[in-house]
């Protein structure tokens, strides 16, 4: 990998990593689908002239149906999730639990697209449920104050994301990754403006709050989404997922220097378990057993 394009991964993975962020920042002050309608939408303003650019904006009408399932379950289904869960838990947690989506994307391929799992893949996912179940115990608790919804939140976020990424396998392959990511965006503002407006909240945000919503919009996922696709482009999608371990470091990082966040002894542990569990699951970990008496 050159040098430009690890550096790259590093900046996508501190700009997605700090989405979890500037989420804990502005979600308490806009609510969640107001913020995540800002995000969508000044995302979408970014990505369309790029899109134009490229010549390929018509795909956004010819394959309106397929992008607009993508936006939802890609983007405003996913993002309102997180943004909601953040009122709860920590931005270091969200963004471990972020890094379940490979596992879920293998999942969803092996129940609807019938996707075979190797034994390597089955440990993997076994070993990313194992994680979860660490990263959450003695927090998903579902009395008053506690985390408990926040957290399936988190995971039915994932969820999405791991159907999404589906989808698009099956509905999408071949299509301008560019298209995909500016239609998800565009489809995802047109299907919450209505709630947005909605549930707009009746006092002023303030300074803080519209800068945490501009940087999640623009960097962690306009710049972002161009970052990724031209990583994709120059060392392949099968390299290109390596953000996915990098993202969760960026995410406790940021919150403990930023919100004075703890990072736990539970919330390394089950990052650790579940970044090897979604290596072992996606094939960028492979497991090797020696063949008897040889070395």
């Amino acid at each position: 990998m050159k040098t430009r394009d690890f550096s790259e991964m590093l900046i996508l993975a501190a700009l997605w990593g700090g989405s979890f962020l500037f989420m804990r920042i502005a979600a308490p002050l806009f609510g969640p689908v107001p913020l995540i309608e800002l995000r969508v939408g000044l995302a979408a303003a970014v990505l369309l002239p790029v899109l134009a650019w490229r010549g390929h904006t018509r795909l956004l009408k010819e394959r309106a149906g397929a992008l607009l399932f993508v936006g939802l379950t890609n983007s405003a289904l996913p993002f309102v999730l997180y943004a909601w869960a953040s009122l709860s838990v920590t931005a270091g947690f969200a963004s471990i639990v972020n890094a379940t989506s490979p596992l879920f994307a293998a999942l969803v391929a092996w129940l609807w697209l019938k996707d075979r799992l190797s034994p390597t893949s089955m440990v993997g996912l076994l070993l990313g449920l194992l994680g979860v179940v660490l990263l959450v115990w003695g927090k998903a608790s579902f009395r008053a104050g506690g985390s408990g919804w926040a957290v399936l939140a988190c995971l039915a976020a994932t969820l999405n994301y791991g159907i999404a990424a589906n989808f698009t396998k099956r509905y999408l392959t071949g299509v301008d990754p560019m298209a995909i990511a500016t239609g998800s965006q565009l489809y995802a503002a047109l299907l919450l403006a209505p709630f947005a407006v909605w549930l707009w909240p009746a006092g002023h945000p303030g300074r803080e709050a519209w800068l945490a919503v501009i940087l999640l919009a623009v960097g962690c996922t306009g710049i972002a989404y161009v970052l990724y696709f031209r990583l994709i482009a120059n060392i392949g999608p099968a390299r290109a997922i390596a953000v996915t371990f990098l993202i969760p470091v960026f995410g406790m990082l940021w919150g403990a220097l930023l919100l004075d966040e703890v990072v736990t002894s539970n919330m390394i542990a089950g990052c650790a378990v579940i970044l090897g569990g979604t290596g072992l699951a996606t094939g960028f970990l492979k497991l090797r057993p020696r063949t008897l008496g040889v070395r």
